[in-house]
């Protein structure tokens, strides 16, 4: 499967999922999901700043999406002590 479709793929199920978890109330696990989607996206657009050879835009991705990938595991153990 190409690299686009499967990043394609990643952030449109975790944006649906935060959205659904919005529509139930359960508001720990969208932020959670929409965290998850932002560290998806900004990794995988990090790669293809990278690819394109936009270095700096493609390093500021890259701790763009090691930020959210933090922020993820703390809202998870935040979620997981709730």
């Amino acid at each position: 499967m190409n690299k686009k479709w499967l990043s394609s793929i990643l952030v449109a199920i975790f944006s649906i999922a935060a959205l659904v978890f919005i529509i139930i109330g359960k508001f720990n696990f969208a932020v959670l999901a929409m965290t998850i989607m932002f560290a998806l996206s900004n990794g995988f657009r990090a790669k293809s700043f990278k690819e394109q050879g936009y270095v700096k835009e493609a390093k500021w991705m890259q701790y763009m999406a090691i930020f959210f990938a933090i922020a993820s595991i703390v809202v998870f153990v935040i979620v997981l002590t709730d």
